[in-house]
């Protein structure tokens, strides 16, 4: 089996170090002998939604976003859509969530167009929402952690969020919800360590990704005690228990 990873605009959308989400992937897919080709995708080059099996579309600053932004929208919008209607796993972190709505408004006003494949919003807010972040997920009764670092306010209108916040600000700090999900395209604001700190999100992602192209495949599992117990370790921390 061979899984074929997308990462969009790596040298403009790294911040926080989302490049590690993709590393995660990589290993958790290796360890059971499936390979993994890493394909970067950048300014001006082809995106063609059959190439691949999984995106990752990270975050960036607002400078870098609204160069990719125009990229997007004249190179690549009608097969990033495909691709995503299709069904097939993207990740999306901070800027690339942010751009995968219909628009974005900056902290100087600045109204930076998305791509408008998901019905989402995001608006420009006075207070950065920095910190640690726990969501709990009903559909898989799983909680996940993460740090989130954002000025945007996003609303998600009717689509169904990644998880309800038990700790930190989410998508807007009003709604108490984070992230979004849409057939298989799962955006969120948590940066950095999203799969190294919840490992079962990664699996969930690899395994979509193989039943889209393989059908039902089932994944051998991992030993993931150390990374869980950290999860519950920081769980326990900023509930208070």
């Amino acid at each position: 089996m061979e899984l074929n990873i997308c990462h969009l605009y790596p040298d403009l959308l790294n911040v926080y170090g989302d490049v590690g989400n993709i590393l995660i992937l990589k290993h958790r897919a290796e360890a059971r002998g499936i390979k993994v080709n890493i394909i970067n995708v950048s300014m001006n080059d082809t995106f063609n939604s059959e190439d691949y099996d999984i995106v990752f579309f990270g975050g960036g600053q607002d400078f870098e976003q609204s160069i990719v932004s125009d990229d997007l929208m004249n190179n690549k919008k009608e097969e990033l859509s495909k691709y995503i209607n299709s069904g097939k796993v993207l990740i999306a972190i901070c800027g690339g969530y942010q751009l995968l709505g219909k628009y974005y408004t900056a902290p100087n006003g600045e109204k930076i167009e998305g791509l408008g494949i998901l019905d989402i919003y995001t608006e420009a807010g006075d207070k950065r929402f920095i910190g640690d972040t726990v969501i709990y997920n009903e559909e898989f009764d799983e909680t996940y952690v993460g740090f989130e670092n954002h000025s945007g306010r996003t609303y998600v209108n009717g689509l169904k969020p990644l998880g309800k916040c038990i700790h930190g600000y989410g998508n807007n700090g009003s709604d108490g919800y984070e992230g979004c999900v849409y057939k298989n395209t799962y955006c969120t604001y948590f940066h950095g360590s999203l799969l190294a700190k919840n490992p079962e999100l990664a699996d969930r992602f690899i395994k979509t990704a193989l039943d889209v192209k393989y059908s039902e495949i089932a994944l051998e599992k991992l030993d993931d005690s150390l990374e869980l117990k950290a999860k519950e370790k920081m769980i326990t921390r900023l509930s208070g228990k």
